[in-house]
């Protein structure tokens, strides 16, 4: 089996139809054999449709996506997970031991509980969410590299250790026991994080400090807004701490966690978990694809 996962600084990425990357993930037997980041050439949701069946894939996991790219998944054969978030490698596994729910891409659909992984055959998970899909990822242009350095532009393994200043650890790739693969200065990564790989030798290792800037950014508190429960469907099954999808006025999916909970109204905050943090990382080059 062969699984794709949107693919962005090493988390799923949230829009289907402009996805750049997926994330490769060859199965066997219930477990992860090999690993490979793929590009989209800049293809729309429907050829994004055609670009995964032809290279064989079985199952996307994804963020937000439309019901015009479902219906194209749906046409080619492809299982459909949305509604995704965090770290892909975890979110795969958690795929093979059926413990994802499809929850849609917006508001309205979330909480259908579809669940994924070990489905019989035929079955699909995937919610749509929007009637007319404008999501265009459009153009065959070839992006040039973000930062100058030999890493530019290749594909590059690291293994790192993430810490906040209190020496909390966050994330590891050496707990999952896989280098974390990307393309080198092309914005799959923070600013930061790129810029420390992009002229690295193979086996050296550094340790970079990096304010919010050079992070997730700082904390937006234009981006804590309030809604009433009423406009959320199931609103009142939602608990404070539950980070679900809403949509913008342009029809883009976002996620948003709930921080506050009244008697009818709702307060979402739609920055980055990492926003406004300091990051520590320990990076060490494990390979660089010529």
């Amino acid at each position: 089996m062969r699984i794709a996962v949107t693919y962005n600084n090493g988390e799923v990425f949230q829009h289907f139809g402009h996805s750049e990357y997926f994330k490769v993930y060859e199965v066997e037997d219930g477990k992860v054999v090999s690993s490979e980041v793929v590009g989209s050439d800049g293809q729309g949701h429907g050829a994004l449709a055609g670009l995964l069946a032809g290279k064989g894939i079985d199952v996307l996991i994804c963020g937000g996506i439309g019901g015009g790219a479902v219906n194209a998944l749906t046409s080619a054969g492809i299982e459909l997970c949305a509604g995704q978030s965090g770290n892909t490698d975890e979110v795969v596994e958690k795929y093979l031991r059926g413990e994802l729910e499809s929850t849609g891409a917006n508001c309205d659909h979330h909480g259908e509980g579809h669940e994924c992984g070990h489905h019989e055959e035929g079955h699909e998970c995937g919610c749509g969410g929007h009637e007319d899909d404008h999501e265009c990822g459009c153009g065959h242009h070839q992006r040039q590299p973000l930062y100058e350095g030999k890493n530019a532009g290749k594909v590059v393994k690291t293994h790192y250790t993430g810490t906040f200043n209190d020496g909390t650890v966050f994330d590891s790739s050496y707990d999952r026991g896989e280098p974390l693969e990307f393309v080198c200065a092309m914005g799959m990564m923070i600013p930061g994080f790129d810029k420390a790989v992009v002229n690295m030798e193979v086996g050296e290792k550094v340790h970079v400090h990096l304010m919010p800037e050079e992070a997730y950014g700082p904390s937006n508190p234009n981006a804590i807004f309030d809604a009433p429960i009423s406009v959320v469907r199931r609103g009142e099954e939602l608990e404070v701490g539950m980070r679900i999808y809403l949509q913008a006025p342009n029809g883009q999916p976002f996620p948003a966690t709930i921080v506050k909970k009244t008697e009818d109204t709702f307060t979402f905050d739609a920055n980055h978990e990492m926003a406004g943090k300091e990051l520590n990382f320990d990076i060490e080059l494990v390979e660089v694809a010529e």
